[in-house]
């Protein structure tokens, strides 16, 4: 506060409505930001520290930027907590840089080569893509949530999808391969045994 400021109650008001009615908007969202990267006994106590944290800073967000501060939020206790579950037999688990990323088995139930796909990027491009195709963000939106420019947000977006078509062409070429293969010595058989039919005609 500045000097010789004195504080309008009804500044403290709105903010406090403001405060409610994104709660009320968004909980879900960040409910299900949650579902799909923790287990689903930890959602709601994480999504009860998202809201106790954003109250708390409640002052800072900007409005119309709500939803994305939440998501940025999330990300950091999601990070934490995935820490914190880094113990015992995932000891070197730890090791690894830890993400907020959904994973494949929590975003992809229907496509195997997509499922792949997704396992293939890396932490930070699955976490990208997660926010725009996934949690339906914008890219003004995304750079909120991840703290950087909207530009490099944009150049990031781009890469990943880039990376994941990739992986999926070389999944689609790999299966293709197989299947030639497969399919080779049935074909090699119908040359073989063709004449054979005709001889005996």
């Amino acid at each position: 506060m500045k000097p010789g400021h004195t504080l309008d109650t009804r500044d403290v008001a709105s903010t406090d409505d403001a405060f409610e009615r994104a709660y009320t908007q968004h909980l879900s969202a960040v409910s299900g930001y949650l579902y799909r990267r923790v287990e689903r006994r930890f959602v709601e106590d994480l999504a009860a520290d998202v809201f106790a944290i954003a109250w708390r800073l409640r002052a800072s967000v900007a409005e119309g930027e709500e939803l994305p501060w939440l998501y940025r939020i999330a990300a950091n206790l999601v990070a934490n907590h995935r820490r914190k579950q880094a113990t015992g037999a995932a000891l070197l688990a730890a090791l690894r840089p830890v993400d907020s990323a959904p994973s494949a088995e929590d975003i992809v139930v229907a496509d195997a080569s997509l499922a792949e796909a997704w396992r293939g990027l890396r932490p930070h491009d699955r976490e990208i893509l997660a926010l725009a195709l996934v949690e339906d963000l914008a890219v003004p939106d995304i750079a909120i949530t991840l703290a950087i420019s909207v530009n490099a947000t944009s150049i990031r977006l781009h890469r990943a999808k880039k990376k994941l078509a990739e992986l999926l062409n070389a999944d689609a070429a790999s299966d293709a391969s197989a299947e030639v293969s497969s399919a080779g010595p049935e074909r090699s058989v119908d040359v073989e045994t063709s004449p054979r039919y005709e001889q005996s005609s």
